[in-house]
């Protein structure tokens, strides 16, 4: 396992994050936090380790610098903003492809509440890139019209008490043409603070993220692989 702290530049910023690929990594899993949280998210990190367990790499990192947090903490300027949410990302999905540890992994984006719009708008920025999004109770009504030019597979995850989160998912669910899931944990609410309610959250990504790269390592067989990476066009839903 390597396990280092990085530094990603992004859309004129540095941003401060944690990665850590196993030997032999299949993938790799971009961390896209939600609104006032960090890369230091005691859930997001709980899933990370999970994930890490199934032989996939992580990288999660602060999509605002120190100066922009204090800021947003006062204003609420950046958490919503999308755009620039996204770009970042696309900067992060960019800097793992220039990387010799992880240029010729699959990526895969994990986005919690507001991270889970600016994931979708940047799988749609980079769909050859990027294998698949797994979204914890995220907001994917947020990334817009990206929304409709997503191609990768998504799992939207969605505590059952969570109501109006699981109403927003359930509505962008009909608008994606990507295959896509909703997949609810009962009893579940926003935080998935509840006991075991984070634990089916993290086995729920790690299946998923185990069935798409599957999928991707049989297509790459044959001749619809897409530039070395076995990443499949998706079309259909499911």
């Amino acid at each position: 396992m390597i396990s280092q702290s990085v530094t990603v530049p992004a859309d004129g910023a540095e941003l401060a994050g944690d990665l850590a690929v196993p030997a032999s990594a299949r993938g790799v899993v971009l961390f896209a936090h939600g609104s006032g949280s960090s890369r230091l998210s005691p859930r997001n990190r709980a899933v990370a380790a999970q994930l890490r367990t199934a032989g996939l790499g992580t990288l999660l990192i602060d999509l605002l610098t120190a100066r922009e947090e204090r800021r947003d903490a006062s204003t609420g300027e950046h958490r919503f903003d999308i755009p620039l949410l996204a770009r970042r990302l696309v900067a992060a999905i960019d800097w793992l492809g220039d990387r010799s540890d992880t240029r010729n992994l699959p990526v895969a984006l994990f986005g919690a509440s507001t991270g889970a719009g600016a994931a979708l708008a940047a799988a749609a920025e980079r769909p050859d890139r990027v294998l698949t999004v797994v979204s914890r109770g995220g907001r994917p009504d947020l990334a817009g019209d990206a929304l409709d030019a997503v191609r990768a597979p998504v799992l939207l995850i969605v505590g059952g008490r969570d109501h109006e989160v699981l109403r927003l998912n359930q509505e962008a669910a009909r608008r994606l043409h990507a295959p896509h899931t909703l997949h609810v944990v009962p009893g579940a609410t926003h935080l998935f603070e509840e006991p075991g309610a984070l634990e089916q959250v993290a086995d729920a990504a790690r299946r998923w993220c185990d069935d798409r790269l599957k999928a991707a390592a049989e297509l790459s067989t044959g001749a619809g692989g897409v530039r070395g990476c076995g990443i499949p066009r998706a079309h259909s839903r499911v």
